[in-house]
């Protein structure tokens, strides 16, 4: 104990001592701009001018700087300031730091506001990214040739802060969340089938007729085999459905529905095209879905944010503000 006690207090001398010199030895940026500036200037009212402060203060910190150092920086005369040997050889090696840390801080600044520039980590849902984003991303790298993408199409839930991503594009409803969300575009969900498959089972015609009838079901719901409808009197109505079909692949989905397999429970962004060339016919129009949703532009924060993640936001808004997959309601 006495030999550990002692070595306890060796090392808590030293660490006294290290921080002691790292005091004597380091000057705050202030002291560093006004070092600088005297030795341009080679005057205290001079120096003083060029930053606007008083002389007396550049002075003082030229003062400090040298009793910390233990060296004399600056030769003094009633209207002269000349550099030691010293105070040269200290000013040839801070000065090409003072300037790279002003270059630091205009790139910094850069990033914050102005030009679009750097490197952007996107997360996208891989379907919707396919089908929606894709010419929006080529596009806006052409616009933006300053800023490159690495984008992220698994289908993960990404933790944007702890994976280092700047952005996500999400679907449907979101947790409440320390990310900000950017509500960017309505979706719908909707129930479609192809006009072969509705030729078949003429006898579908509400909601509650689906219990009976061949469905194709999306395991990414959280209940896929329960769909629940809101009528145009405000009733609800729930059914439970069963079907040849069910997957987590949205496009296996509606290729199986425009080829006559069973009603499908599906997103507008998913189907429109179907929808709009009669590969599909939507059930029900008048009937809503109780599933709400929306497509959202996710951030790690608000404050702050570099100007290429807010180009890149901005661009997804402003071209979803009338999304390009919606399907007049028929």
């Amino acid at each position: 104990m006495y030999i550990a006690a002692i070595l306890s207090r060796i090392g808590t001398v030293h660490t006294s001592h290290l921080r002691k010199m790292q005091h004597s030895l380091f000057s705050d940026l202030n002291e560093l701009v006004a070092f600088v500036a005297l030795a341009d200037t080679g005057s205290f009212a001079a120096a003083g001018r060029q930053l606007g402060r008083d002389p007396t203060a550049v002075s003082r910190r030229l003062t400090a700087m040298e009793e910390r150092m233990g060296v004399r920086l600056a030769e003094r005369s009633t209207r002269k300031v000349a550099l030691t040997e010293a105070g040269q050889t200290y000013l040839d090696r801070i000065r090409p730091l003072l300037h790279e840390l002003q270059a630091a801080g205009g790139e910094a600044v850069a990033f914050a506001g102005g030009e679009a520039r750097g490197h952007l980590r996107v997360a996208l849902p891989g379907n919707f990214g396919r089908l929606w984003l894709t010419p929006l991303i080529v596009d806006f790298l052409h616009a933006h040739p300053r800023v490159t993408i690495e984008v992220d199409t698994s289908n993960r839930f990404v933790d944007l802060i702890g994976e280092r991503f700047d952005l996500a594009i999400r679907l449907g409803e979101l947790p409440d969340s320390r990310l900000v969300a950017r509500k960017v575009a309505d979706r719908r969900r909707l129930v479609c089938a192809s006009p072969a498959f509705l030729e078949r089972h003429r006898d579908i015609r509400s909601p509650q007729d689906l219990g009976r009838a061949p469905c194709l079901c999306y395991t990414g719901r959280r209940d896929p085999y329960r769909w629940n409808f809101v009528g145009p009197g405000k009733e609800k109505t729930g059914v439970t459905v069963a079907g040849p079909l069910a997957s987590d692949d949205g496009e296996l989905l509606v290729e199986a529905a425009v080829r006559g397999l069973g009603v499908l429970y599906t997103s507008d962004w998913y189907a429109s095209r179907e929808l709009a060339n009669g590969g599909l016919v939507e059930l029900f129009p008048e009937w809503s879905l109780l599933d709400p949703g929306a497509v959202y532009v996710v951030t790690p924060a608000a404050a702050g944010t570099p100007s290429k993640t807010r180009a890149f936001s901005n661009w997804i808004a402003e071209k979803l503000s009338s999304p390009p997959w919606a399907i007049a309601r028929g």
